[in-house]
């Protein structure tokens, strides 16, 4: 007969996830089955197959929501879009993947002894954390996590929507300009460990523009450079350096 695959076989695991994710579960039954792949599983239904499937709705209806009130003036068209490129399994897999949350995973045999999991895995297990940390903490848990991970992405997503990926168009001005890639310079960061923001400022050919915040560096940086295009336009800037206007975007 089979062993049956308990908690107290992976407790490393567990925490290990824990720390990656910086939330505790109050309720470990939740997260062991978020990290269960059905090969790795005693029977299929303990796997993560049906948190993924509420993850999948709640992370939707989550992102719905943020593109909804972030960006009023978009169509039905954009928003769409724009969601589809957020929620996609690559851009799920890629998160659970700079989390790594590939070193968590309940495997069985076959598949652990593999080099590297399918990109399908790190996929369904961010879905089924959502639905996981939905579950144990309630909504603003979950919503919390959601708007971490996912904020950046909208920014990133809706830049390249509009064919604005302002980091971009910054590098291929000022290798034309001055024959110099950009940089960007770490400001100040302000929060806990778990939910930091970042303030960046972009460098070009020595001088530094206006800094901007953001909700990981990623966003910051994209931000600071579209700081940056206005200044060198003579235009006013589109993103403040004071933390309470991205407070406030953040509370939206």
């Amino acid at each position: 007969m089979a062993r049956k695959n308990t908690i107290e076989d992976h407790l490393d695991k567990l925490e290990l996830c824990e720390r990656c994710i910086n939330y505790v579960f109050r309720d470990k039954e939740y997260l062991h089955a978020a990290l269960t792949h059905a090969s790795g599983a005693s029977k299929r239904v303990t796997s993560n197959e049906r948190l993924e499937f509420l993850g999948d709705a709640i992370l939707g209806g989550v992102v719905c929501e943020m593109l909804y009130h972030r960006f009023p003036d978009f169509l039905e068209g954009d928003l769409t879009r724009i969601k589809s490129i957020v929620v996609s399994r690559e851009t799920c897999a890629r998160i659970s993947d700079e989390l790594g949350l590939e070193s968590c995973l309940i495997l069985g045999k076959g598949i652990a002894s593999q080099r590297r999991v399918p990109s399908s895995l790190l996929a369904d297990v961010f879905e089924s954390l959502v639905a996981a940390i939905y579950l144990d903490g309630g909504d603003r848990e979950s919503r919390m996590f959601i708007d971490r991970h996912m904020a950046p992405e909208i920014t990133a997503a809706a830049s390249g929507e509009l064919g604005t990926n302002y980091k971009s168009q910054l590098q291929h001005f000022a290798q034309k300009e001055f024959g110099h890639t950009p940089t960007y310079q770490l400001m100040g960061e302000t929060g806990p460990d778990h939910s930091k923001c970042f303030q960046m400022a972009a460098v070009v050919n020595g001088s530094a523009y206006a800094a901007a915040w953001g909700r990981n560096k990623k966003e910051a940086e994209q931000r600071a450079a579209c700081n940056a295009l206005a200044q060198l336009d003579g235009q006013p800037i589109l993103f403040s350096d004071d933390i309470d206007s991205l407070m406030q975007e953040i509370q939206d």
